[in-house]
């Protein structure tokens, strides 16, 4: 399994960050670059506690499908996504919030584990995490904009 540990400060309420971040149509314009399109479930607006959505998107020259459902949300503190279905063994994206100082601590930890044994850790060891922490580093830096505009 692979965690990775990212934190990103925002001048903004946790309240505005924490929606934000489960805002589908912000997160679709941070992955613009992977074409990421919301094709089912919860597509545009806030995704809440037990919803689910299914994401399309082009990675490694691939179009691939992950549908993910908010498995655990604490009002402005804390939600995760779990994936359901797609191309990782297992997927989980906890965020967590934290106010401090007139700005927002957000953490994000996500762990998974890649299919395919030797190949797929190799894979991971090679191009995958260094992909998601770029993804994610570019959804944070969409989001901090997006949330220190709204403050």
């Amino acid at each position: 399994m692979t965690t990775i540990h990212l934190t990103t400060k925002i001048k903004a309420t946790k309240q505005i960050v924490f929606d934000n971040s489960r805002d589908i149509d912000i997160h679709q314009q941070s992955a613009s670059k992977s074409n990421e399109v919301a094709i089912a479930g919860v597509t545009t607006g806030l995704i809440n506690y037990n919803e689910t959505v299914t994401w399309r998107s082009k990675h490694f020259g691939l179009y691939l499908t992950h549908k993910s459902r908010i498995t655990a949300m604490n009002f402005y503190d804390h939600f995760v996504d779990e994936m359901e279905s797609g191309k990782f063994k297992s997927f989980k994206h906890e965020h967590f919030f934290k106010e401090e100082n007139g700005q927002t601590i957000m953490t994000d930890k996500l762990e998974y584990e890649t299919p395919f044994s030797v190949i797929g850790k190799l894979f991971d060891l090679l191009f995958l995490k260094k992909h998601l922490i770029q993804f994610l580093l570019e959804r944070n830096k969409i989001l901090k904009k997006v949330s220190e505009k709204d403050n």
